[in-house]
C-alpha cells in the first residue's frame, strides 16, 4: 500500500490511522513525512482512513491530521474506477469523515467511481447520511434516481416534466430507488405515473419490496459490528 523501501513505518502508519493513535500518527508523520502523500496503486494514507467498513477510532481527527501534513483529499485510486476517500466514505456512510474531507476541500462531483460520483456511491450503497449530507454541501441532484432516492419530490416533479420526458426504464429505476430510500410519498407519486410496483434494477437484487424492507448499509454494519463483539437477538439475549 506504501513505498517499499519504509515496509515497518508504513505498517504503523497504517496501524496508527486504524487505531485512532493520534500519538503514533504525529510521530510518525513528523519522522516520514513522505508517508502522507505516498501512493502505491492509487491508494493514500485519506484512502486507509476511509476503507471500508469504515468507521476507525478518531476518523475525523485523523484526517485533519492527515491533510494537514500535505495529504490531497482528491487524490484517487486510479484504474478503471478511480475513487477519491470521500467515494470510499460515501460507501459506508461515514459521516462524520465525510464532513471532514469536505471540510478539508474534497469534491463533490468527482466522476468515474464504482457507481460514480461521491453522490451516486452514496445513494447506490443505501449510505442516506452521507447522501443527504452531500446534498447540502452542494451535490448535483441531476439524475432522477437521486431525487426519488431522496424523496425531493418537488424535484422528481421536474424531471418527469421536462422535454424529453424520463422513459419507462427511467421510471422504474427512480420507483427502485424511492423505495431504497424509504420514501414512500415520492414512490407513491412514481407508481401513479406508470412506474411497475415489482420493478427491479439491473445492478441489484430484489424488487422494490425487497429493497425497501432491507437494512441500510450504515445499520447492517452497525448490526455486523454488534454480532461480532457478541450481540444476540432479544430471543437468543438470556441465553448464557
Amino acid at each position: 500500500m506504501f513505498p517499499a523501501d519504509e515496509p515497518a513505518a508504513a505498517a504503523a502508519v497504517v496501524a496508527a490511522i486504524r487505531g485512532g493513535d493520534l500519538v503514533t500518527l504525529q510521530r510518525l508523520i513528523d519522522e516520514h513525512p513522505n508517508l502522507v502523500t505516498a501512493r502505491v496503486k492509487g491508494r493514500t494514507a485519506l484512502h486507509v482512513v476511509t476503507d471500508w467498513p469504515g468507521y476507525y477510532p478518531n476518523g475525523p481527527a485523523v484526517v485533519a491530521m492527515l491533510v494537514a501534513a500535505g495529504a490531497d483529499p482528491n487524490a484517487d485510486t486510479g484504474g478503471a474506477a478511480p475513487e477519491t476517500p470521500l467515494h470510499w466514505a460515501a460507501s459506508s456512510d461515514d459521516l462524520d469523515v465525510a464532513d471532514a474531507l469536505i471540510d478539508a476541500g474534497a469534491d463533490l462531483e468527482t466522476p468515474g467511481g464504482s457507481i460514480g460520483t461521491p453522490l451516486d456511491n452514496a445513494i447506490g450503497y443505501g449510505c442516506w447520511y452521507v447522501a443527504r449530507r452531500l446534498v447540502e454541501r452542494g451535490a448535483r441532484v441531476d439524475k432522477l434516481w437521486h431525487a426519488a432516492a431522496l424523496g425531493l419530490l418537488t424535484r422528481v416533479q421536474e424531471f418527469l416534466a421536462a422535454t424529453p420526458a424520463p422513459g419507462p426504464q427511467e421510471i422504474n429505476e427512480a420507483f427502485w430507488q424511492a423505495c431504497h430510500g424509504g420514501q414512500r410519498r415520492t414512490a407513491e407519486y412514481l407508481l401513479r405515473h406508470g412506474a411497475d410496483v415489482n420493478t427491479t434494477v439491473a445492478y441489484a437484487h430484489g424488487t422494490a419490496l425487497d429493497v425497501a424492507a432491507g437494512p441500510d448499509t450504515r445499520r447492517d454494519l452497525l448490526a455486523t459490528w454488534l454480532r461480532g463483539r457478541g450481540a444476540r437477538p432479544g430471543d437468543q439475549a438470556s441465553d448464557r
